[in-house]
């Protein structure tokens, strides 16, 4: 399955997450977002976004101050 990229970078919070959420409306269950962003707060904030929403989070990096997150959709029935 492929991967889409999401770039937020420079965007401050909420904005991340909800970008990420439209991104994840228009994707199928089981694909992969992968996002990268730059505010600090987004760490906090996708960790919660997926805790609520039901969608996974894959794996949260960073490097040289570029978050990377990669996000799985939920399956529709969850």
């Amino acid at each position: 399955m492929s991967e889409t990229l999401l770039d937020v970078q420079g965007l401050s919070c909420p904005l991340p997450v909800l970008r990420a959420n439209k991104a994840l409306r228009g994707l199928p269950p089981g694909a992969l977002l992968t996002v990268l962003a730059t505010d600090p707060a987004s760490q906090r904030d996708f960790a919660a976004f997926c805790a609520e929403t039901g969608h996974g989070l894959v794996s949260a990096t960073e490097a040289d101050g570029v978050y990377r997150y990669v996000l799985r959709k939920r399956s529709e029935s969850a």
